[in-house]
């Protein structure tokens, strides 16, 4: 879809920032323009997509999983096989490459999961460069593999210990630092989120996972799918896997929030579902906010979608009607990572198991030559601990 010259989906997008930042986004986004187009840079992306990331990423057919649900066929597209484990690598090369045009050698970035940190420090490793990544307190608990991922990589990992200690304090500390140090730093915003250029430049690294999967299934099966469904937090693997589609009217594109403990219990990540227009670190789009138009605080059982805000290309596919969006609870989530485990022998991200979940929901009310393609976006070795404890607290789930 178009966006206009200041960064606009609709009326969502745009820039909402200090003065001393738009001196700093305009040399971004000029450097950015220049190079999306690029054939040399182009080529040295690509280079790196395929002999360091592993791309293309396998379009599995799920059919164990679809023989037991007893619908549509179910495809995974194994973005869980990139190196480092997720999808967030695709964005992190594509925007290292940026920084040293730019001639950065200081990058910073925000974490919730942990896997857009352990991308950003693979990323500088590999370019020597300087790297801190910010991280919620809480989640650096949840994930505590992933901090050390990071600083066994060579990054300097800052535990942000004030507000809920989550991704939306990790992203407040990066900016202000960004603000701070902004001759010398390069900010690597993780997901399709922030001011512009950030959400046009995530679509752009992140939308090589639709292509190849639009590929991979006409190759399979002679005809597109019927639905894509991805999990979203600010939304970035799923603008990567829809993104490509978006001519493709016949194509549904469903995005899964988390519902985490119920809509109805004030513990969930549901921007889209329950949110409204606002604006949040300098974007305007969906926000989860009190009467003040102040963020509220979110929850989900994954550190990677408890964002109050979504990306605004999502809150201009909601409006507009090309993308729907639905919710899935944290024990339907559970149920999803372990029936994936189980059935396939694929340990799917919690945050991937949300769209896991709403997948099977969808296909067995659906005909068994229709088609889904889920994004499983990551795998979930730096999940294993934080479900290990939770089954240990949980002796009665199913599945324990």
């Amino acid at each position: 879809m178009s966006r206009d010259v200041k960064g606009y989906y609709g009326p969502y997008g745009g820039r909402y920032v200090p003065d001393v930042l738009n001196q700093v986004l305009d040399e971004v986004k000029d450097v950015y323009s220049k190079l999306k187009d690029d054939t040399e840079f182009l080529s040295q992306l690509d280079y790196y997509n395929r002999h360091y990331i592993g791309r293309p990423s396998p379009l599995y057919f799920a059919e164990k999983l679809t023989n037991e649900i007893g619908g549509a066929k179910i495809y995974l597209k194994r973005e869980d096989l990139n190196h480092t484990g997720s999808h967030k690598i695709n964005n992190t090369i594509g925007q290292v490459l940026l920084a040293q045009k730019l001639g950065k050698k200081r990058v910073i970035a925000e974490t919730g999961a942990g896997q857009h940190g352990v991308a950003t420090a693979t990323a500088c490793a590999l370019f020597g460069m300087d790297c801190i990544i910010y991280m919620g307190e809480e989640d650096t608990k949840r994930q505590e593999l992933n901090v050390f991922r990071m600083k066994l990589l060579g990054a300097e990992v800052v535990p942000v210990t004030h507000g809920n200690r989550t991704l939306k304090e990790a992203v407040d500390a990066a900016i202000e630092d960004l603000i701070e140090n902004y001759d010398s730093t390069y900010y690597m915003l993780g997901s399709a989120v922030g001011p512009d250029p950030y959400p046009a430049m995530v679509n752009t690294f992140q939308s090589i996972i639709g292509r190849e999967a639009k590929e991979q299934i006409l190759e399979v099966e002679n005809r597109l799918p019927d639905y894509l469904v991805a999990c979203i937090g600010g939304g970035s693997n799923a603008i990567g896997l829809f993104s490509p589609f978006y001519d493709d009217t016949d194509v549904n594109m469903i995005g899964v929030e988390p519902a985490g403990k119920g809509l109805d219990t004030g513990m969930h990540a549901a921007t889209l579902a329950l949110g409204s227009p606002g604006i949040l670190h300098g974007f305007k789009s969906y926000l989860l906010q009190d009467d003040n138009g102040n963020p509220m605080p979110v929850y989900s059982i994954s550190a990677g979608l408890d964002y109050p805000g979504v990306g605004p290309e999502h809150s201009f596919f909601k409006d507009t009607g090309r993308a729907s969006y639905v919710t899935i609870t944290d024990e339907e989530a559970l149920d999803a990572f372990f029936a994936l485990s189980h059935i396939e022998g694929i340990i799917p991200a919690l945050e991937s198991a949300h769209a896991v979940a709403h997948a099977i929901k969808l296909a067995k009310d659906l005909p068994k030559d229709d088609l889904i393609i889920v994004n499983l976006s990551g795998r979930g070795d730096k999940d294993v601990r934080q479900v290990l404890d939770l089954m240990q607290n949980m002796n009665n789930h199913p599945n324990s």
